[in-house]
């Protein structure tokens, strides 16, 4: 009747050992971390994993090195998996495409990952995750366009993407996010490359955003907004604008209605 689980120091073969708890539905496998513990599990371990425990909806790979196999095993045989977070991956080039086997998840969360994808292949070979609705990536390594390009591809459909302290986002590589056509929610933390410009090319593409949110990435001016981006955040359900530490904006937001459906923008802005 086990239903969740946080497991440490594991190998491969070692899965076998809970592989035959049918009801597990929440498992946090941790192989290895750096300087602790070093343990391999490759696809071998995943394919175990994803026929015994086929009712995970919540699943968590720390250090794996699995690739395309070990994820499209777990989408194929995992079919109620919703949330699946990868931290610190050692994943073979190649593995984002077998996301699309996923086709149940609902969150998808990368932490601390040094790369996506270091081989993503042809991106018209991606397919991508039909329910998807949240993306969140938290200090992970982005200066690979290519992958991230095949992350936003894959990801195309997300409701919410949530950017945290991701070294290497500068415009280009945002550009791909263009594609995500159904975003109502962007959160921008940490992101110090992105300029005003890069923010403004994506976000102005999409035509549901309700709520923004740009906290501490320093190069988004107040200076640099244009009337086309004044004129959205006016319309926006929330905005929450603290770039850098010299923006006068949130200050001005104060009082004004801005962050309420048709509300107006605040007299002092200068466009």
């Amino acid at each position: 009747m086990l239903q969740e689980l946080e497991l440490h120091c594991c190998g491969d073969m070692s899965l076998m050992g809970i592989s035959g708890c049918r009801n597990l539905q929440v498992l946090k496998l941790i192989g290895c971390v750096d300087g602790f513990y070093n343990s391999v599990v490759s696809d071998i371990g995943l394919t175990i994993l994803a026929q015994g425990c086929r009712r995970l909806v919540k699943l968590e790979l720390c250090g794996c090195e699995g690739s395309y196999d070990g994820i499209k095993a777990i989408g194929q045989c995992c079919q109620m998996l919703e949330e699946l977070t990868i931290r610190d991956h050692r994943m073979d080039g190649g593995w984002l495409a077998a996301l699309s086997f996923c086709e149940n998840l609902k969150t998808l969360r990368l932490q601390s990952c040094k790369s996506i994808d270091s081989s993503p292949g042809l991106l018209e070979h991606l397919g991508s995750c039909p329910t998807l609705e949240e993306l969140h990536l938290q200090q992970c390594q982005l200066r690979d366009k290519q992958a991230v390009k095949a992350l936003f591809l894959t990801c195309k459909t997300v409701r919410e993407i949530v950017l945290q302290n991701c070294w290497g986002l500068e415009d280009e590589a945002f550009a791909s996010a263009t594609v995500c056509r159904r975003t109502r929610l962007l959160s921008l933390e940490g992101c110090s490359l992105l300029t005003t410009g890069g923010l403004e090319s994506v976000i102005l593409n999409w035509k549901e955003l309700e709520r923004l949110t740009v906290i501490s990435c320093n190069n988004v001016k107040d200076s640099e907004i244009t009337p086309d981006l004044a004129t959205l955040f006016s319309v926006l359900k929330e905005l929450k604008w603290r770039p850098d530490s010299k923006s006068l904006l949130s200050a001005g937001l104060a009082g004004t209605g801005v962050g309420n459906k048709g509300g107006r923008f605040f007299k002092g802005l200068k466009v």
